[in-house]
């Protein structure tokens, strides 16, 4: 399947277990991979046989800077959720959601989610 990626969306969220997440918030960063064929996109060179990337970029920042979630699972779910009800040529996705100040003691550069998600799964 063909592929159309996203690398390192930078965001400002309040997602977090601990109070002073959601009230000081912190940076996110977030890939997005949609499997979508891309044969008649290229072939034709028409935007409405792809996905607007930029349109995909305005969904998954309203969700990062939008509610507080607990979980970055939950903020990757909504992600995914979002992507592939929205767009009807997304086949399938997957999201990582990146936390990179985590209040967590130790020396790491972040954590992590990933989740692959299938049209067919929501």
């Amino acid at each position: 399947m063909d592929k159309i990626i996203l690398n390192n969306l930078r965001f400002y969220g309040f997602h977090g277990l601990l109070p002073e997440e959601n009230r000081l918030g912190q940076p996110f960063h977030v890939d997005v991979e949609l499997h979508v064929s891309l044969q008649k996109a290229g072939k034709t060179d028409d935007m409405k046989e792809s996905v607007h990337y930029g349109e995909v970029y305005e969904l998954v920042q309203k969700i990062v800077e939008g509610k507080a979630k607990k979980l970055i699972e939950a903020v990757a779910e909504d992600i995914a959720t979002t992507l592939l009800t929205t767009f009807n040529k997304i086949e399938a996705c997957k999201i990582t959601v990146i936390k990179t100040k985590p209040p967590i003691a130790g020396q790491y550069d972040s954590v992590a989610v990933e989740i692959f998600r299938e049209k067919s799964s929501i």
